[in-house]
């Protein structure tokens, strides 16, 4: 009984949370990711279709994890109300037809892997479009590409990378919210290139978009990475049994 009273406890606290999110952001905001109607429909479904395995597979990870430990889901709730506070930061890009703001799954990675992090990203991505008008439902696709996909395994990838090369929690588990930040509006900038170049050569709009996003997204990929550093770090401090039970340290590593 103690065990699933804990384990509801986050849940409860993720749903209060978005609840609270809801209320307090107004529908009529600049719209946060890549806005609805941007992309054209080819392009809508194109990406559609490239991030469909990795949600169908993302909730198949998560059944699997489920059954091992009934604290998951709840935990996974968790992590998508920190990911949609998180990325309900907009700052606006004109030049883009879209916002800067920090994304989360860089962190969401780390701690659930990279597959639950993107089903993570497509529920958050969802719940925004419906409710508060940031990003669009024909553009869904591409966005979960951009911030689940690309954001997650980068910011997973590189965490491991690091970790591999005994590079210290902190530093680790920065260039893992960095770099999980700047590949997704690396990805988002191939994306609006592709999508609305028409007849133009696609690298010369790929670069006026980078370089539209840099005075935003530079210093918010930093605080992403100091965020995401701070996050891990403190949990390994007070918390290490919780990483080790979600297999980002292993036993050993908390001993010494």
């Amino acid at each position: 009984m103690e065990l699933k009273s804990l384990a509801l406890r986050p849940q409860r606290c993720g749903l209060v949370v978005m609840s609270l999110l809801l209320s307090m952001f107004p529908v009529n905001a600049y719209a946060m990711h890549i806005s609805e109607g941007i992309l054209p429909l080819r392009w809508s479904v194109v990406w559609f279709l490239a991030t469909s395995p990795f949600v169908a597979y993302g909730l198949y990870r998560l059944r699997q994890m489920s059954k091992v430990d009934l604290s998951f889901k709840p935990l996974v709730g968790l992590m998508a109300a920190v990911v949609f506070i998180i990325s309900c930061m907009p700052v606006p890009v004109p030049t883009a037809g879209t916002c800067s703001h920090p994304c989360g799954t860089g962190l969401s990675a780390i701690l659930l892997g990279p597959s639950i992090s993107v089903l993570v990203s497509a529920v958050v991505l969802l719940i925004q479009a419906l409710f508060l008008a940031h990003g669009g439902l024909s553009t869904w696709g591409a966005n979960i590409m951009s911030m689940g996909v690309v954001g997650s395994f980068a910011g997973f990838l590189t965490f491991k990378a690091l970790r591999a090369l005994k590079i210290n929690m902190t530093a680790a588990g920065f260039a893992a919210g960095v770099f999980a930040d700047w590949a997704t509006y690396i990805t988002t900038s191939v994306e609006l290139a592709s999508g609305i170049r028409g007849d133009s050569p696609f690298l010369p709009l790929f670069y006026r978009l980078v370089i539209a996003f840099v005075p935003t997204q530079l210093p918010l990929g930093i605080l992403e990475g100091a965020m995401t550093a701070g996050m891990v770090v403190l949990l390994y401090k007070k918390r290490p049994d919780l990483l080790v039970k979600m297999r980002v340290l292993k036993p050993e590593e908390v001993a010494i």
